[in-house]
């Protein structure tokens, strides 16, 4: 690697299952090995680095051979909750060898409703970079089932990058990056953030072991692009990816970062798509206030039209406009109960603060 300063000092590695596995599904030793070799380059040009890595149920199929009548839920459980210790292990292993410490690090989606636990979240993941420690982070898949679970590691990532208010993103696949499939099959270099409409450009299906798909990437790519974070897709399977794009070359597709991002809660209310507890409806006069961007509103209950679901103070809640399109998500001030009580009043505190209002 050259000595050039690298272009990113936080980032954070998402590592998908068909990087790191062969075709029948097991742990591919070889790109582990050069994988965790480029991040302790970087770790020693004092690059912090957060590794997001799949594989678990993969490294779970080379170590159990099921019997009996298993449901795929069960199936899933079983192998993730032993194939994550070889998944650990070989990590742990690997970065040894550099004279890295590696630590485990296991969510589900609940971990990231609660603000004061996603704040315990942040903090440790804090004090484990600060000690020089390699977080590596999976979903714990032997208890995340149906309404606990992400889409896939790709969301995850997505929620650490914000939380964690990196320079960058690095979203690894098997893939070298988005394509335009009316276009001759072209890679895509760069992505603005005022992009729209990812499925015109992309083939439907999902990785043939992961959950996700190349949608699900651009999705969370364009959202931490507007939150002022650099993403990039790339071929986990080249050697020296890593190393590429720190020097400032682009071997991907790059999803350009927004000039001026959010900040504070709204970058953790930004990924809570999925955990909201309640949805707001607003009128049309409530719809063009918000998402006008010409100057900051709040969400006023005399802009309410109806309430649904049951929420507290401090709940997230979506806002939708009459016709049903999700305008955004917010933290709620007051209960769903005294929001049904004041709608359609005027001289009343907002529902959702400004600071707290994330509009899509």
């Amino acid at each position: 690697m050259q000595k050039s300063h690298p272009v990113y000092q936080n980032i954070v590695v998402k590592v998908g299952t068909n990087v790191i596995t062969d075709r029948e599904g097991h742990l591919d030793l070889g790109v582990l090995e050069q994988l965790t070799a480029q991040i302790a380059e970087l770790h020693r040009r004092g690059v912090a680095i957060i590794l997001i890595s799949s594989g678990a149920v993969g490294a779970g199929r080379s170590l159990v051979n099921l019997s009996g009548s298993l449901s795929p839920v069960a199936t899933r459980q079983v192998l993730a909750a032993t194939g994550q210790i070889k998944l650990i292990d070989t990590y742990a292993n690997l970065f040894a060898r550099h004279g890295l410490l590696t630590a485990q690090i296991l969510v589900t989606k609940g971990d990231f409703r609660d603000r004061q636990h996603y704040l315990n979240m942040r903090t440790c993941f804090s004090a484990l970079l600060q000690q020089k420690i390699v977080p590596v982070v999976n979903e714990n898949d032997a208890v995340s089932v149906t309404e606990l679970m992400f889409t896939d590691n790709d969301e995850l990532s997505g929620l650490i990058a914000s939380m964690m208010h990196v320079d960058g993103s690095i979203i690894l696949s098997h893939v070298d990056g988005l394509f335009d499939m009316k276009a001759g099959k072209d890679l895509i270099r760069e992505i603005a953030p005022s992009t729209k409409h990812f499925h015109q450009y992309i083939t439907p299906g999902k990785s043939e072991f992961g959950r996700g798909g190349m949608l699900t990437k651009c999705h969370i790519a364009h959202k931490l692009s507007r939150l002022g974070i650099t993403v990039h897709i790339a071929n986990g399977k080249k050697p020296d990816i890593l190393l590429s794009i720190l020097r400032g070359e682009n071997p991907g597709t790059i999803f350009l970062p927004e000039k001026k991002p959010a900040n504070g809660p709204k970058r953790w209310i930004a990924h809570t798509e999925g955990m909201e507890k309640g949805c707001v409806t607003v009128n049309e006069g409530a719809r063009i206030a918000l998402t006008a961007g010409e100057r900051a509103n709040s969400l006023l209950p005399v802009g309410i039209e109806s309430v649904q679901g049951t929420f507290f103070n401090g709940d997230i809640i979506k806002v939708c406009s009459e016709d049903g399109t999700v305008l955004g998500y917010g933290m709620a001030r007051y209960s769903s109960e005294k929001t049904r009580s004041l709608i359609g009043q005027k001289d009343q505190k907002p529902l959702i603060h400004y600071d707290y209002l994330y509009i899509i």
